[in-house]
């Protein structure tokens, strides 16, 4: 197992980390006792565990009491926030039986098997205090060499007093824990639960930071400030505009400025769903309300609780499904397929489509009244063709970003690469500026992209572009500059904005330099603060 780099550094990756060299440590000690060790990491999980449900309870929209479905989806998240990948195997009354084929705590928990009881203790201790009893049976262990993890976590005492497993109590706010062939323990609910727990302060200062977009035409910048008037309000909104324009990107600045942003942003694509499969993918399903339906699922709506609902494509949603949506609006609510119990939604909708929705309605394919209530407030944004005055912000923006994805080392775009930004259309918007940029920096061998990697159709229309729009001329000269300030931004965040030690890096005077930055009103001053631009 490689060691991770520092960048790989996380609460939870130290903690993994903590737990395991602890152990590792007691044992070079001389403190080799099992039990002793046992002990430890179990003391670790029954404190943990309830933050560990809380915060699932919140991104999962649980309040109150939970039933068994509900109490698999906690620790499901539980497992798999950290790094695993457990799965629901089968559902017996009053049995939950999970499966895992990756260990959180990686190689490490085979040197260190007494972690799996970590893993016994938060899930008992999360049963123990819901439904009063449980009893954790670890039946295979990737820590002693099997291919998988197989936990089964009864919770009836009447049911399993002969099967083997860690058995766990709460009784009177003391949660009683007692291991297979052990001693007796006891776990008193103190405060110490609560070290675990991020204060709500602390957490909505860490998530209020405002969303990042790059824009600089006036037509995006009128839909990023609708944006944020509409954000702290409850209104709907519906976004409009071609594939690839950024109404994604829109939907989450409106989610990261509002009071739901320490909630779930739920984004889904209505048009890759089956028609007949709409509902369930929105609404859930109960247990056996068709054949396969083992299981209750939740759908997009209660996984969004407090939070934010993003349906893309929206236009796609069949006629049955645009009716149900419309009870959640009006109403904030809906029944799961095949249930008989109403489910209250606490649901924000942002809508989105590439097509007129009023072109829809009168084509008979989208509700009248439907459109009505989800175009409260609407957002166009424009495609790119149409603001090329982002096309630069956009461009450098990208380039950054894939450098840094790919080790670090920038690059610039050429004359000819430029005029080619510039004069296409960009039919997939900026998408497919970005997936363009990211091509043509993995095809390129030296530090400038000479030129960009476009389909053969797509480079004979840019070319021939040119002559009918602009001047060849001048966006020979428009590309030069800005290859130029490229290579400017590069030197001064490479020397700290050193003006000095960049004109001695392209060879020129510093006076030179001077004028340069004046030509591309650029200010050396934040390069020397941050480093970077």
């Amino acid at each position: 197992m490689s060691k991770p780099g520092a960048s790989a550094l996380n609460p939870i990756s130290f903690l993994q980390t903590f737990v395991a060299q602890s152990l590792r440590t007691a044992g070079q000690m001389g403190c080799t006792e099992c039990e002793t060790s046992i002990g430890y990491v179990e003391s670790i999980g029954l404190t943990a565990g309830p933050c560990f449900e809380n915060v699932c309870r919140e991104q999962l929209g649980l309040h109150g009491a939970i039933d068994l479905d509900q109490y698999a989806d906690i620790i499901l998240r539980i497992k798999n926030q950290i790094g695993g990948n457990f799965s629901r195997a089968s559902s017996e009354p009053r049995v939950i039986r999970v499966v895992n084929s990756r260990c959180p705590f990686g190689d490490m928990v085979r040197e260190a098997p007494e972690l799996c009881r970590m893993t016994s203790s938060v899930f008992g201790g999360i049963a123990a205090r819901n439904f009063g009893y449980a009893k954790v049976d670890l039946r295979q262990r990737i820590a002693v060499g099997d291919q998988q993890c197989e936990v089964c976590i009864h919770t009836d005492p009447t049911e399993s007093p002969e099967m083997e497993g860690d058995e766990y109590r709460f009784e009177q706010g003391v949660l009683i824990s007692r291991p297979a062939g052990g001693a007796r323990h006891v776990q008193t609910k103190t405060g110490t639960d609560q070290a675990w727990c991020v204060s709500s302060t602390d957490q909505s200062a860490s998530n209020t930071e405002r969303p990042k977009i790059v824009a600089e035409s006036a037509a995006m910048l009128r839909a990023i400030e609708a944006a944020e008037l509409v954000a702290p309000t409850h209104a709907t909104v519906l976004i409009s505009g071609e594939t690839g324009v950024g109404k994604e990107v829109i939907a989450r600045l409106v989610h990261g400025l509002s009071n739901r942003r320490d909630r779930e942003f739920v984004a889904v694509n209505c048009g890759a769903i089956p028609q007949d499969l709409v509902e369930n993918a929105l609404f859930g399903h109960e247990k056996g309300a068709f054949t396969g339906a083992y299981d209750v699922h939740h759908g997009f709506f209660e996984r969004a609780e407090r939070g934010t609902l993003f349906l893309d494509e929206i236009d796609s949603l069949p006629i049955p499904a645009q009716a149900k949506l419309l009870r959640v609006l009006q109403e904030g609510e809906f029944e799961r397929v095949g249930g008989r119990h109403t489910m209250h939604a606490d649901v924000r909708i942002l809508a989105a489509s590439n097509r007129r929705i009023d072109d829809c309605v009168a084509a008979g394919e989208f509700r009248r009244d439907l459109y009505y209530r989800l175009n409260v407030v609407p957002i166009v944004i424009p495609p790119l063709r149409e603001r090329r005055d982002d096309l630069n912000a956009l461009t450098h923006n990208f380039l950054r970003r894939i450098a840094s994805r790919y080790g670090g080392t920038r690059k610039v775009l050429g004359e000819r690469a430029w005029s080619q930004v510039m004069s296409y259309h960009w039919p997939g918007n900026v998408r497919e500026l970005e997936n363009v940029l990211e091509r043509s920096f993995l095809f390129s061998r030296g530090s400038v992209i000479d030129s960009l990697a476009l389909d053969g159709e797509s480079a004979a229309a840019c070319d021939d572009l040119p002559a009918k729009v602009v001047k060849l001329k001048d966006l020979t000269k428009q590309a030069a500059m800005r290859t130029e300030e490229q290579l400017i931004r590069m030197a001064l965040e490479e020397l700290r904005g050193n003006v000095s030690a960049v004109a001695r890096q392209m060879g020129i005077s510093p006076r030179a330099v001077h004028q340069k930055l004046k030509k591309h009103g650029i200010d050396p001053q934040p390069f020397r603060n941050s480093g970077g631009d």
